[in-house]
């Protein structure tokens, strides 16, 4: 295709600081993702990740279509995708790494009522 280069070829000619000024926003980019664009960075398709979840694709998508969801759903989301979901809470002081979700999920018993 006409008009069409690699990304490589486009900043051959940039100064070595440009460079590292683009290689540290792409980096800052790939820490904050959509879950379909995590999936995708993964190069897993919704079907693969269907399949992994005993779900079908239409769940997939509309789970990466959420902007609320229970955390348990999350955390098998990333775990199929090869990965472990961890919660931070940030405060001024610093943060706290919530580490009760995972255990709430282990031990139904526990539960108060």
């Amino acid at each position: 295709m006409t008009g069409h280069r690699p990304f490589k070829e486009l900043t051959k000619g940039f100064s070595e600081a440009r460079q590292a000024r683009i290689a540290a926003r792409a980096s800052e980019l790939k820490t904050e993702m959509a879950l379909h664009e995590l999936r995708q960075a993964r190069e897993r398709s919704q079907q693969e990740l269907a399949r992994e979840l005993g779900v079908g694709q239409p769940a997939v998508a509309k789970l990466e279509r959420r902007a609320d969801m229970y955390v348990s759903n999350l955390r098998r989301y990333i775990e199929a995708l090869g990965g472990s979901l961890e919660i931070t809470a940030r405060f001024p002081e610093g943060d706290v790494n919530i580490i009760n979700f995972g255990e709430l999920a282990e031990t139904p018993g526990d539960q108060e009522g």
